[in-house]
């Protein structure tokens, strides 16, 4: 037990113990390359399934989720592909729509010229019918008045040079006159 002893105690003192007993080796170059070997030997052994397993699994994750992408890029190509399909009927329909509503701006615009113009002409026709009627008016009434006038001149002129006698007989020439006529009516 002493030397088991002596040689735990020395070895930081980088004591060796004597041949056929039990130590330590603390020389790092004679010892690492043969630890290393032992510890790569078993880790290859043990370890080859495991790591296997590893990879194979993680190599089965990563090829379904490239499947699940590309299943998804199609998806998404489809999709694309649907959205620019409808896009496309969309931009026709507007066109159409847009050119339907031009056509028809442009007949509205037509129709309501042609009914402006309209309106206008029959203004223009009730504005020379009113202006007639009033210049026949106006004739009428000047007419009346000149009319008027003359009687009142003539009969100013019959007053004044008229004497009874005269006056009489303008009279009875007068009676005379609607007394003819009345029997060429009847």
């Amino acid at each position: 037990m002493k030397n088991i002893t002596d040689s735990f105690l020395c070895l930081g003192l980088g004591y060796w113990p004597s041949a056929g007993s039990f130590g330590f080796n603390t020389d790092i170059l004679a010892t690492n390359p043969i630890n290393l070997s032992v510890v790569l030997g078993v880790l290859v052994f043990f370890g080859k399934g495991v790591l296997s397993n590893l990879l194979d699994n993680r190599k089965q994750r990563i090829l379904k989720t490239i499947r699940n992408s590309e299943e998804l890029q199609e998806g998404a190509i489809e999709q694309l592909e649907k959205a620019r399909a409808r896009l496309r009927k969309i931009e026709t329909e507007a066109d159409r729509f847009r050119l339907n509503g031009y056509s028809e701006i442009e007949r509205e615009k037509l129709n309501l010229i042609n009914s402006i113009y309209t309106t206008l002409e029959q203004f223009e026709n009730y504005k020379n019918e009113t202006i007639r009627f009033e210049q026949k008016r106006a004739i009428n009434q000047v007419r009346q008045r000149i009319f008027q006038q003359a009687l009142e001149g003539a009969l100013g002129i019959l007053n004044s040079c008229l004497n009874n006698e005269l006056h009489l007989r303008t009279i009875s020439a007068n009676i005379s006159i609607f007394g003819a006529m009345k029997k060429i009516k009847d």
